[in-house]
């Protein structure tokens, strides 16, 4: 994986984080969004933990150049940051993760782990910030909202519907299977049903149903 963010402190914190885990690499680092896209070209890292506001290109602008290329690495976005524009905005731009840099060194680990195994990250905060922005943009009412994802919430099994709380409250896999006592292949079993059975294609989709349901 890569490391990309301005400040050096915040570099050499992760990268000492990173280096301790057996199994992830880090192959390079850089501080801006420029040099981003050289260490990916030069490295072709599976996982890019990106920071958003740096000089000379952002990790907003790097993540799309990325995202645009063939067989792009995938990013997680590192900032301070939740507000609602950089949520949207950083997913638009391709990015597969989203984690705030107060988040425990365990979970950002966590984390890197679930994105590269094809699983995308969103902090719960995050995932708040987006639910918040797309229902802003929804011109249907809250009520009809309402009704509609309970209708389809009626379709789970006991267990998928707990599964489908935890997704909504931006729990990743393994912290599902801990809560509920599962093993993580269940967790991704249930999770892939709940993508049949609700008509979705992410987990931010489940967690928009689960909150315009009004059960968290």
């Amino acid at each position: 994986m890569a490391l990309v963010d301005d400040d050096a402190l915040v570099r050499s914190a992760l990268g000492l984080m990173i280096g301790g885990q057996p199994d992830v690499e880090l192959v390079g680092e850089g501080s801006n969004g420029a040099e981003a896209l050289e260490l990916c070209a030069k490295q072709s890292p599976d996982v890019v933990l990106m920071d958003i506001r740096m000089p000379v290109m952002d990790g907003l602008e790097a993540t799309r150049h990325l995202h645009a290329r063939p067989s792009p690495p995938r990013v997680i976005v590192l900032t301070t940051f939740d507000a609602d524009d950089y949520v949207t905005t950083a997913l638009a731009a391709g990015a597969d993760g989203f984690l705030l840099k107060d988040t425990p060194p365990a979970d950002i680990v966590a984390a890197i782990r679930q994105v590269a195994a094809g699983d995308p990250m969103l902090s719960p905060s995050a995932t708040a910030s987006l639910i918040r922005r797309l229902r802003a943009d929804s011109s249907n009412p809250a009520e009809a909202r309402a009704d509609a994802a309970l209708s389809r919430l009626s379709s789970l099994t006991e267990r998928e519907h707990e599964v489908a709380l935890a997704v909504g409250r931006g729990l990743s896999n393994a912290e599902i299977a801990k809560e509920l006592y599962l093993s993580v292949p269940t967790v991704k079993a249930h999770v892939g049903r709940l993508f049949d059975k609700l008509g979705t294609t992410n987990r931010v989709q489940i967690a928009i149903c689960v909150h315009d349901a009004g059960l968290l």
